[in-house]
Formats: structure tokens, C-alpha cells, sequence
């Protein structure tokens, strides 16, 4: 195995445990990777769903059995965003168009990062049809790119101050678990799929990744200082992009 391949799987182990500890699957941080190690888009997005659907279900699992989910705050945003995630994953984008959207994500995602919540924030009543409408937009979008919208729902629910840091946390893992599974299942009736080299390491890897920073997100400190880190790392693949 090839330096470089190393170099790239212990990203993607960052990527994962960091994205986990935060309710994530980390779909916007593989997918700018794999665009930069030149893997075609349909490979990109095959693989960025099936690792989001393996990490996101362990983040829920943790986040879940800490006592952080609220059906009550997740129902609106996925009953918008499933049927919609599903009509994403069987548009196919040029891949100019398609880079640009994920570098969109992907720098929203790095602002989050980078901005540290302040806890004790009132907590206000989310009004169900906000919730359906922008779990729709949220879905479509998901399915074109092959993300989960983690990244555009965590950002939304907290600057709207819908729920607090854990909770959303947990909303994000299973709507981003659901989205992804519906924006697969989208993806494969238009054809058959290709994963890239090496997924068979790329799988094990973040899964096991992801049950770490799961495990610590959902249980121990926040490690925000690593999060800035990824955050930088992952602003300078956003340019690349672009």
C-alpha cells in the first residue's frame, strides 16, 4: 500500500471520529478528500453514503442511550427530508456543479467547527412546519451531494436555538442516518454502483473511528481544539475545490 493511501485512511480516521463526536457521519469531510485524491463523483458519493450510514448509526446508538434524543424535535425535519433525500440520490450533477455544492457544505461545516457553542442558551418551541420545510430543502440537497445535511441541520437547529448542543447532536445522527439510507437507496435506482480502491479499508476504518469519537462526543469533554484542527485542514481542501 502506497504512502499517499496511508496518509489518506488516517484522514478519513479523523474525519470520522471528530464528525462522530458531534452526531455526524462525516460524508462533507470524505467526500472533499476523495475529491482530492481525483476518485470520480459517482465512486465519491457511493462511498461517502454507506460510511455515512456506518457511522452515523453508531453516533445515534451513543448519543441515544446517553439519554440526548427528542422524537418530538426530529419527526419535522424527517418527514420533510426523507422523501426528498430519495429524489436527490437519483440526480445526477455535472462535476463542476457538484464540487461547487459540496465546497458550499463543506464551508459550512468548517464554521461550525470552528464556532464554540456557549451552553445554558433558552431553549425556544420549533414551529413543525419550519421543521418540515427545512428538513425538505436539507434532504434534497443530501441526496444530490451524498451527505447526510448534518452539517446544514446542526448549524440551523442551534442558531435558531431549537434544541441544545447534545440534543442536536443526536436529531443530526439519525436524520443524517435516514437521509443517507434514502439517498442510497435514490442513488441505486439509476444503476449499479462502483465503490473506489481500497473501501474495503476505508469501511473498518472509519467505523471504528467513528465509535471512538462517538463514544467521547456523547460521553467526555468536547475536544474542540481538534476540531479547529480539522476545521483548518478541511478550509484548505474547500479552496482546492474551488
Amino acid at each position: 500500500m502506497e504512502n499517499y493511501t496511508i496518509l489518506f485512511l488516517i484522514v478519513l480516521a479523523l474525519v470520522a471520529f471528530m464528525y462522530a463526536s458531534v452526531g455526524h457521519g462525516g460524508a462533507s469531510g470524505y467526500l472533499v478528500f476523495m475529491a482530492l485524491a481525483n476518485i470520480a463523483p459517482p465512486q465519491m458519493k457511493a462511498a461517502a453514503l454507506v460510511m455515512n450510514i456506518a457511522v452515523s448509526s453508531i453516533s445515534f446508538f451513543a448519543y441515544y442511550r446517553a439519554g440526548h434524543f427528542k422524537l418530538k424535535l426530529f419527526l419535522p425535519f424527517a418527514i420533510g427530508s426523507v422523501p426528498m433525500a430519495f429524489i436527490g440520490g437519483q440526480m445526477l450533477l455535472s462535476d463542476q456543479l457538484y464540487k461547487q455544492l459540496l465546497a458550499l457544505c463543506l464551508f459550512i461545516a468548517t464554521i461550525r467547527m470552528l464556532v464554540k457553542t456557549k451552553p445554558g442558551q433558552e431553549v425556544k418551541p420549533m414551529p413543525v412546519a419550519a421543521g418540515v420545510l427545512c428538513g425538505g430543502v436539507i434532504g434534497l440537497l443530501s441526496g444530490m451531494l451524498g451527505i447526510g445535511g448534518g452539517v446544514l441541520l446542526s448549524p440551523l437547529i442551534l442558531i435558531m436555538h431549537w434544541a441544545g448542543v447534545k440534543q442536536t447532536a443526536a436529531t443530526s445522527a439519525l436524520f443524517i442516518l435516514l437521509n443517507s439510507i434514502s439517498g442510497l437507496v435514490g442513488f441505486i435506482s439509476k444503476g449499479n454502483i462502483s465503490f473506489p480502491p481500497y473501501f474495503e479499508w476505508m469501511l473498518p476504518i472509519v467505523v471504528i473511528s467513528g465509535m471512538l469519537g462517538a463514544y467521547y462526543g456523547s460521553k467526555k469533554f468536547e475536544q474542540q481544539t481538534l476540531k479547529q484542527l480539522l476545521a483548518i485542514g478541511l478550509l484548505i481542501a474547500c479552496y482546492k475545490l474551488l
